[in-house]
C-alpha cells in the first residue's frame, strides 16, 4: 500500500523541478524565436518598375515601398549594419528548352548608424553618403534610377526577352550568432520579386 501511494503521489520525483525549469527555458526560447502569434512578414510593394531599352543598354528604374520593422530598426540603432540587395537577371524566351540567362546585375547597399556623428551612412561600392534622418537614408536604399542591367548587344534581334527582379534585406551578411537567433522571425523577412518583358 505504501508503494502504491508513493507512485500515485502528486509530489515531483527527485530532479523533477530541474527538468521543469529546463522545459520552461526551452519553451521560452522557442516562443522568442517564433515571435508573437500575430507577427507577419512586413509588407513590401513596388511603387515604380520600368525597364527601358536603348541602343546601348537595358536600364531598370525601380522604387520599393516599405517601413523597417521596430526590431530591425532597434538592431540598426545598436550598431548592426543592414544590407539590402537588388538582383536582375535577363533571359531570352524560347519554347523548346529552358530559357537561357543572357545577363545578370546586382547591387548591394550597406546601411549603418554612426553614433559619433549621429547620422546614417549608406555605402554602395566604394561610395558613401551620410543622412541625418533615417527616412532619407531609406530612400537611398529603396530604389535606383536608370540602372544598367545589360548591354543591348547581349539581346538577340527578333527574340523576346524578360527580366526577373529580386530585392531583399540580406540577413546572410549579419553576424553569425544573430542569424541563428533570427530563425522564424518574420520581421526580418523583407523581400519582393517581379518580372517584366523587355520591349
Amino acid at each position: 500500500m505504501t508503494r502504491i501511494e508513493t507512485v500515485c503521489s502528486n509530489r515531483p520525483r527527485a530532479g523533477g523541478a530541474a527538468w521543469l525549469r529546463r522545459l520552461a527555458a526551452l519553451l521560452f526560447a522557442l516562443a522568442c524565436a517564433l515571435g508573437p502569434p500575430h507577427a507577419r512578414a512586413q509588407e513590401v510593394e513596388l511603387s515604380t518598375f520600368e525597364v527601358t531599352r536603348t541602343d546601348e543598354s537595358v536600364l531598370l528604374t525601380f522604387t520599393i515601398r516599405y517601413e523597417l520593422p521596430r526590431s530591425v530598426e532597434d538592431a540598426l540603432q545598436k550598431g548592426v549594419p543592414l544590407y539590402f540587395v537588388a538582383e536582375a537577371d535577363v533571359y531570352r524566351s524560347r519554347w523548346y528548352w529552358r530559357d537561357p540567362r543572357v545577363a545578370r546585375a546586382s547591387r548591394t547597399w550597406r546601411l549603418a548608424w554612426q553614433p559619433l556623428t549621429r547620422s546614417y551612412r549608406v555605402s554602395f561600392g566604394g561610395l558613401s553618403q551620410n543622412f541625418d534622418p533615417l527616412g532619407d537614408a531609406m530612400t537611398a536604399v529603396r530604389g535606383v534610377a536608370r540602372w544598367k542591367i545589360a548591354d543591348s548587344a547581349q539581346l538577340e534581334e527578333g527574340a523576346r526577352h524578360y527580366v526577373e527582379f529580386r530585392y531583399r534585406l540580406d540577413t546572410s551578411q549579419l553576424p553569425r550568432p544573430m542569424q541563428i537567433g533570427l530563425v522564424g522571425q518574420s520581421d526580418w523577412t523583407l523581400a519582393i520579386e517581379h518580372s517584366a518583358r523587355i520591349d
